[in-house]
């Protein structure tokens, strides 16, 4: 009995062990893009504090993320031009690794300027093609999520 017992005792604590060596492992690397054409300011900001809540969980140095804006979804860095809370979220996320990129396409059709319509956009953020490049991505490996 105490022979099955100790075996029974080892048995959980080795369980329990790879169980805590899992969670300390975590989510492991992850490639994702975030794909964004609204414009609800709700909706906007509650897509930056998801995308910081993927950074917690997961940690920067595990994750390459993208977060593509095309059509309404530019609203983000718009709104950022004249807000300083979402201007401040913005560059905390690109601190931490994230990259936003703009659909030129976007621009194009509603005659807007990168450098004066939107915040912190540089030639190297525009993209082609905001759908295109989700798509390409996702070819490449990366999640896709829709906040």
């Amino acid at each position: 009995m105490r022979k099955m017992l100790s075996f029974l005792l080892a048995l959980g604590l080795g369980v329990g062990l790879a169980a805590a060596g899992q969670a300390a492992e975590g989510y492991g690397k992850q490639k994702v893009v975030y794909h964004l054409n609204v414009d609800d300011p709700a909706q906007l900001k509650a897509t930056v504090q998801n995308v910081q809540n993927h950074i917690n969980a997961v940690g920067q140095e595990n994750l390459d993320l993208r977060v593509v804006m095309h059509g309404n979804g530019i609203a983000l860095l718009q709104q950022a031009n004249n807000d300083a809370d979402m201007q401040s979220k913005v560059i905390n996320l690109k601190k931490q690794g994230i990259h936003f990129n703009v659909c030129a396409n976007t621009l194009k059709g509603k005659k807007l300027n990168y450098k004066n319509d939107l915040f912190d956009v540089s030639e190297q953020d525009i993209v082609p093609s905001g759908v295109a490049e989700i798509a390409a991505l996702q070819a490449k490996g990366y999640s896709y999520v829709k906040p």
